[in-house]
């Protein structure tokens, strides 16, 4: 692994968790934030880098979550902040739409360049993830004329209105915020561990149900996370999306990959859509795509990209010039220090690992994922989802100075997304503290 510059790499906990200092901001935090915005481990961040993260007491806490998936090179890349000062200096805003510039042209390049399909592409950048899968959904109804949008079980797509109806999970993500945008149809995931269906067979399960439910000549795109994320890190069976894409390619639907939380060298690969050789029509990226940076894409084929009428897509941010300046010298970085043979290697170490530890821990119905996407499905009495033993695994985590972050749809996974650029030492001593915490919660749920 690649050493960063920044704070020590080492674990070092000064305070109980969270610290005065911490205190003091969360109690200002309660008085000027809404309570909306919650919040996942109560240490204020002071510093960032590598694999750790400083709080303003000095605690030195293990990041085993990357901000979800989004510092894959490392927090405070010294190349990505040189390239953000620079082009700081120079211009911090003219919106692309008026005076358009250089570094936004060259990222769309980029993206078309290591994104799945040999055909010729354009791209269109935005801010957040939400935004990319929103507008993909409209370039998919614009260019195929069809209205109906095909999802999954267990699916996050995002918090805007349109992704919200694209999302599965209620709480806390949709309650109470409908109604929602129509037109959107879901239906089964391959979920290999729950349904013990091949991926084909998955696959049949789920275009059936698209064919009678909707028609297949209604559907303007099929939706889909490679490896869903909120919804568990649910790895779909072999085959599973290269059925899909072919049924997409014969009815005149569009195949869209979700790699907003998968992509840029994540799972071991580029894109995850990689590892079985899938080529989607559009894909989005944001999260890992600019080194922490507000910065999101929908790249696809070009007569695709290029149906939409100049004007109809963009907003007043979307490509921000310093953002486009982390995405270069994010993606600079990646293939610089081979980040996605890193990620195989964090898999190895840490799958290895895990999977040992599931042998003979009962509580651990599976441990899954690709590269650096790696998580932890806790259950009871043959498998019923067990929620409370992963919150406190998470939470003895927490408080022994690892990050590690929860999910799924019945909220009994955790998930675990280092930078890519964590120190193998220190990544031992996480999975460390992960082992004993688990082995010490489950054995007083036995």
């Amino acid at each position: 692994m690649t050493r960063q510059a920044g704070p020590p790499q080492q674990r070092t906990l000064a305070t109980a968790l969270p610290g005065p200092k911490s205190q003091e901001l969360l109690a200002r935090k309660e008085n000027a934030v809404a309570p909306g915005i919650g919040v996942t481990v109560p240490a204020f961040a002071a510093e960032a880098g590598g694999g750790v993260l400083v709080d303003v007491d000095g605690n030195s806490l293990i990041d085993l979550a990357s901000g979800i998936a989004v510092t894959g090179v490392g927090n405070a890349d010294p190349v990505v902040v040189a390239a953000v000062a620079e082009q700081a200096a120079r211009f911090t805003h003219t919106c692309v739409m008026i005076n358009p510039y250089e570094s936004y042209v060259e990222v769309c390049e980029q993206l078309n360049a290591i994104t799945p399909g040999e055909f010729d592409k354009r791209s269109a950048l935005f801010n957040s993830g939400a935004e990319a899968v929103e507008n993909a959904v409209k370039i998919a109804r614009y260019a195929t004329g069809r209205a109906a949008v095909i999802v999954f079980d267990h699916a996050y797509h995002g918090r805007t209105n349109l992704t919200m109806a694209l999302t599965a999970k209620n709480m806390p993500y949709k309650q109470g915020f409908g109604p929602f945008a129509p037109e959107v149809y879901r239906v089964p995931m391959s979920y290999p561990y729950r349904d013990g269906l091949t991926g084909p067979e998955a696959a049949t399960r789920a275009i059936e149900a698209i064919e009678t439910q909707v028609g297949a000549q209604n559907v303007a795109a099929v939706l889909i996370e490679p490896i869903q994320g909120e919804g568990g890190f649910v790895v779909p069976a072999p085959g599973f999306l290269p059925a899909l894409s072919a049924w997409c390619t014969e009815s005149g639907a569009l195949f869209i990959a979700d790699e907003i939380q998968t992509g840029f060298c994540r799972t071991g690969d580029w894109f995850a859509v990689n590892h079985e050789n899938v080529v989607p029509d559009l894909i989005t990226t944001a999260k890992g795509i600019a080194g922490g940076l507000p910065l999101a894409a929908v790249t696809g084929r070009a007569d695709v990209m290029s149906a939409v009428h100049p004007g109809g897509l963009g907003g007043t941010y979307g490509g921000n010039p310093l953002a486009c300046a982390a995405g270069l010298a994010t993606i600079s970085r990646m293939r610089e220090l081979d980040l996605a043979a890193a990620a195989r290697r964090i898999e190895a170490l840490a799958g290895t690992r895990l999977r040992a530890l599931a042998a003979t821990t009962p509580s651990i119905g599976e441990v899954r994922g690709q590269g650096a996407m790696l998580a932890i499905e806790f259950v009871r009495d043959g498998g019923e989802p067990d929620a409370a033993l992963a919150k406190r695994v998470a939470a003895d985590c927490h408080a022994a100075g690892v990050i590690v972050l929860t999910c799924g749809t019945f909220g009994n996974v955790i998930r675990l997304l280092p930078p890519l650029v964590i120190g193998e030492d220190l990544l031992a001593e996480g999975l460390d503290v992960l082992e004993t915490a688990i082995r010490e919660a489950a054995s007083e749920a036995a």
